[in-house]
């Protein structure tokens, strides 16, 4: 048995921070492991121009803790307005990495997203002419389509359209959950389709959301699959494939408002991503492909640098805590934690 992984310090490709009270509670937990970030914009009010992205990765950065580094890379939240003009300077003047497109109401903070990619078509163009990435929520809003075929559908009604129209647009369909996903993605040869992968979907299938009761803190969107769905995830994510990378989604909520009558989507899985995703390679018996998929598939795609330094894991049982506090009674639950897990994250280097 491989008693410790020492990799390239790894990157997450889609990563939400939140702000105020909760940045701060949880950006030590990913600026631990992670040397770089792509962040996402869907805070309220959302994340629409380049001076607001300016003053949310100041507040990250005011957040950091002067022990740790970390980038976060900053995304651009896509509007029916979004003018094409505010996300060319943005990505110019590197401040904007990427775009990321919610279909309206599709999920957290999700009300001021796309109606139709018709309504964004000049952005659309500007983006492939910069060569600048669209991440996408990859699912149907009809409220006529069962929740659990909302992916593979719209791979069909959107996706494949939106590639044939922009030939040269450079895509990351986000936190894929499908076999129909999976093998559209891997399928794809032309070097500009990619797909993140979080930690929760490789581990479970929707059976964890109702054993023993109904279990909100497994609950996130897009929701966990069945089991073929899992195991598909697991082969492609594992297979060595460059199109495959980490993304852990890792989106905090308080306690209170993922219990609620109608509990938000969601799962923070910051204090213990790195060490999940670890647990499926071996268990996959793929340890030899894990820092391609943690650090160097999603660099490459958007044509970052390799990050400096290293992260080892060793063979232990984790600590990470059940839950972080938010003060004045308040605290986030944390997904898998206190010894469930066999990895523990012992040393990170940033040269």
């Amino acid at each position: 048995m491989v008693q410790s992984v020492t990799l390239r310090r790894p990157d997450d490709m889609h990563l939400h921070l939140r702000d105020g009270n909760t940045l701060r509670a949880v950006l030590p937990y990913s600026a631990r492991q992670f040397g770089r970030a792509i962040v996402m914009p869907n805070l309220k009010p959302p994340v629409t121009t380049v001076g607001a992205a300016r003053a949310y990765r100041a507040r990250i950065l005011a957040a950091l803790p002067a022990s740790l580094t970390f980038e976060p890379l900053m995304t651009a939240y896509l509007c029916d307005n979004t003018d094409p003009e505010e996300i060319r300077k943005g990505f110019n003047e590197r401040v904007l990495t990427a775009v990321k497109l919610y279909p309206a109401g599709a999920t957290t903070h999700a009300e001021y997203g796309v109606t139709g990619t018709d309504k964004v078509a000049k952005v659309l163009d500007v983006m492939q002419e910069l060569g600048m990435p669209l991440l996408i929520h990859g699912e149907s809003t009809d409220p006529g389509v069962d929740v659990f075929d909302r992916e593979a559908l719209f791979l069909d009604s959107t996706l494949k359209p939106l590639l044939d129209t922009f030939p040269a647009l450079k895509i990351v369909l986000e936190h894929i959950t499908t076999e129909q996903a999976a093998e559209f993605v891997d399928a794809d040869s032309s070097g500009r389709l990619a797909a993140t992968i979080t930690p929760q979907h490789l581990l479970f299938n929707r059976n964890a959301m109702f054993t023993g009761g109904l279990r909100p803190h497994y609950y996130c969107l897009p929701v966990l699959k069945r089991e073929q769905h899992r195991l598909a995830l697991r082969r492609v994510a594992t297979s060595g494939s460059p199109s495959f990378f980490l993304g852990t989604d890792s989106a905090p909520h308080e306690r209170a408002a993922k219990e609620a009558a109608c509990g938000c989507a969601g799962i923070f899985s910051a204090p213990t991503a790195l060490e999940a995703y670890l647990t499926v390679f071996e268990q996959e018996n793929a340890i030899d492909r894990f820092e391609a998929f943690a650090s160097e598939n999603g660099r490459r795609f958007y044509g970052l640098p390799p990050n400096e330094g290293t992260v080892t894991l060793t063979h232990e049982p984790n600590d990470a805590p059940r839950s972080v506090p938010l003060g004045e009674g308040k605290s986030i639950e944390t997904f898998i934690a206190d010894g469930e897990l066999s990895w523990q994250l012992s040393a990170q280097s940033s040269r």
